[in-house]
């Protein structure tokens, strides 16, 4: 269709059996979304398309393998315009809503996808008008004239733009597998987080270099030019990148080693959460406040941590409390200790402890301790419930818990 004319290409959609052309396009139309209304909710999300994947690439892709077929079967009786046109419309479709799919994976929190989309809708629209009308040959042929030397080389605005768009399309290639693949990964719940999440990163890395090496062929670029910018790169890691290289490096040894794993709760550099996520470069930890801090994986290689889980997820909380002298303490520290114990989070064993601690200025100081084997839960809702338990006890039998009190004795 692209070497016809408008005159052509109208006299092709004026004809007689343009009606039954159009006809046939509604009808693989209505049965593609007859197709997709059906599967719709039923199939499940897919780790290439994302949730809703079906919804936006199945419809076009489904009526154009239909229009496809009637155009090649009806070709065979009468000369077909309306169909061929539909083919090439839907086939339009089919991909601006793939690449938008795509784009979707591969970048799934990127406010820039959107504008890409967009970018590509009209890209794509604006070939398919210039082909349609038979002046894309003659877009082309003005590309195709406009050059110039680099390097010695002679290049094209043509081979130029073709180099541009290749090369991002093996990027965004690369990208979508990479997140199918990580997302198949760490959706494998038989195998340790951290070895899935060290698997993945290694797998983004590989492709990631793949897709640079590869969309550089494509650009036109040398291979062998690598040479020297690997040595410039080289250099700047030794002085300037030496930081952001040993984060790296430290996250590969932080997954590989497992000596901090998702999950794991951590004080480093005076913050202390659970580990939420481990990437190449920075480790996320959460407090149980809400708040997060983004952590260097150097600091975790190079600092002092505590693991609070890294042995044994069972953690030991204190409490303190004060009782009036004269209270019978040798009795009352069984009963605080059962009262403890009655509380649902709280261990029985290791067996929780009750000590006199010392002798304050307005009364005898007792310290609780006990254990819990869900730190993740929190200890502040745990030390609360510990602490209700130890009042209701002391209400119970009596016991007074002092208020500062001072004797004033006035001079004569």
């Amino acid at each position: 269709m692209g070497a016809e004319t408008l005159g052509e290409l109208w006299a092709g959609l004026t004809r007689s059996s343009a009606l039954a052309e159009l006809a046939i396009v509604a009808v693989c139309l209505l049965v593609a979304w007859g197709v997709v209304r059906f599967m719709r909710g039923r199939a499940p999300g897919s780790i290439w398309f994302g949730e809703h994947g079906i919804d936006g690439v199945l419809f076009p892709l489904l009526a154009l393998g239909l229009v496809l077929a009637a155009r090649y079967g009806l070709a065979l009786l009468m000369p077909v315009a309306v169909l061929r046109l539909a083919v090439a419309i839907l086939a339009s479709l089919a991909i601006i809503r793939t690449m938008a799919r795509v784009l979707r994976v591969a970048f799934p929190r990127s406010p820039v996808v959107r504008v890409l989309e967009r970018t590509l809708s009209w890209f794509v629209w604006i070939v398919l008008v210039l082909w349609i009308t038979g002046l894309l040959p003659k877009v082309v042929g003005h590309l195709e004239a406009l050059h110039w030397k680099i390097g010695g080389s002679d290049v094209s605005l043509r081979s130029l733009v073709e180099g541009v768009l290749t090369a991002v399309v093996a990027l965004v290639a690369v990208l979508w597998l990479s997140a199918a693949i990580e997302a198949r990964l760490l959706a494998t719940e038989r195998v340790n987080m951290s070895v899935r999440k060290m698997a993945a990163n290694a797998t983004r890395a590989l492709l990631l270099l793949i897709g640079l090496l590869m969309a550089l062929s494509a650009a036109g670029i040398p291979l062998t030019a690598l040479s020297v910018f690997g040595g410039a790169v080289g250099v700047g890691i030794g002085f300037g990148l030496q930081k952001l290289a040993s984060n790296y490096i430290s996250g590969f040894v932080i997954l590989a080693e497992r000596s901090l794993r998702i999950g794991d709760i951590v004080k480093v550099d005076g913050f202390e959460g659970r580990i939420t996520d481990i990437t190449t470069r920075y480790t996320v930890v959460r407090a149980g406040n809400g708040r997060e801090s983004i952590v260097p994986n150097e600091m975790f290689i190079t600092q002092r941590v505590e693991n609070l889980t890294f042995a044994d997820t069972k953690v030991a909380v204190t409490t303190h409390v004060q009782v009036a002298y004269g209270t019978d303490v040798e009795a009352l520290l069984p009963k605080l200790r059962d009262a403890v114990c009655t509380v649902k989070r709280v261990l029985a064993e290791p067996a929780c402890a009750v000590m006199l601690t010392g002798f304050g200025a307005d009364g005898i100081d007792l310290s609780i301790s006990f254990w819990i084997g869900d730190v993740a839960n929190g200890e502040g809702n745990v030390r609360s419930e510990v602490n209700f338990a130890i009042l209701r006890c002391l209400n119970d039998n009596g016991v007074d818990i002092p208020y500062p009190q001072r004797v004033v004795h006035q001079a004569r």
